[in-house]
């Protein structure tokens, strides 16, 4: 009687755990199902839930070189800014993982510290850096800020995959002739890999969706993708806009769908976390 009392109460926790998920999920997922509704609404207003349905406001938004200009600006900044990342991030997660040396955890806290900073104060100081180096509102200065922005991404989850990896695999292959190059990209590397693959992704959509150090260093030639949407809804309440926003819902999805494919997402999860825990 009592085991299928405990039977009873564990199937009521797992549902009513299982019931408060979905409540949570819809919650998230709710506005941005509005959005992508919105974006088919044969009104010229927002409105929810749409009337209608056209493509019409995904051609004004694809017609207009402006916004394509901007998503091509962003896409190539996201991209650059990421391998920048990867360039720096994957020897400086080696570095802090395997030496240790005075003023290591200052160092590593140095290069984590923009995922705890505003990104509003990023944005100001790479925009007083770029000015005093006189390539302020540039694309290098758009460049600059991003990879400050995200390569704590690559850290992190490179640190986290470092964590579980045993040493012993390298040593042996270097024993046996391996250079150190040899070594990273046939050993250490392969192991890593899903680590690295969420590190860069990560990287990407922060770099995608950012404001705030954008908006210093941006001109009205010089425009990201949120910039644009950030300077258009001050003159302009249309649903233009909501089919801009589902693009770019549209991408994040396609990044989610590509890191479950790559690394799995549970996996992704863990490797962003498990260095903090450990």
């Amino acid at each position: 009687m009592r085991n299928m009392q405990q039977r009873i109460a564990d199937r009521l926790g797992r549902l009513l755990i299982a019931g408060i998920s979905w409540v949570v999920v819809a919650y998230l997922a709710l506005p941005l199902i509005v959005v992508v509704a919105i974006s088919f609404t044969t009104t010229e207003y927002l409105r929810f839930p749409p009337q209608g349905a056209t493509f019409r406001w995904y051609w004004r938004f694809i017609s207009d070189p402006t916004f394509v200009e901007a998503f091509v600006l962003s896409g190539g900044l996201a991209a650059a800014a990421t391998a920048a990342a990867l360039l720096l991030g994957i020897p400086a997660a080696l570095v802090f993982a395997r030496k240790r040396f005075p003023g290591s955890a200052a160092l590593s806290a140095a290069f984590l510290s923009p995922l705890v900073l505003p990104t509003i104060v990023l944005g100001a100081a790479i925009l007083q850096y770029a000015s005093a180096l006189g390539f302020a509102r540039s694309f290098w200065a758009l460049f600059a800020g991003h990879v400050v922005l995200v390569t704590p991404y690559v850290i992190r989850t490179t640190l986290a995959s470092l964590s579980g990896m045993e040493t012993t695999t390298e040593e042996a292959a270097q024993d046996l002739g391996a250079t150190p190059a040899e070594t990273f990209f046939l050993v250490t590397l392969p192991q890593i890999k899903p680590g690295v693959i969420a590190g860069a992704l990560f990287a990407f959509i922060n770099s995608w969706i950012n404001v705030e150090v954008s908006i210093f260093n941006s001109t009205a030639q010089l425009e990201t993708i949120p910039v644009k949407l950030f300077n258009y809804i001050q003159f302009n309440i249309d649903p233009t806009l909501a089919a801009v926003s589902a693009a770019t819902i549209y991408i994040a999805i396609i990044a989610v769908v590509a890191i479950d494919l790559s690394v799995g997402i549970e996996k992704a999860a863990i490797n962003t976390t498990a260095d903090t825990r450990n």
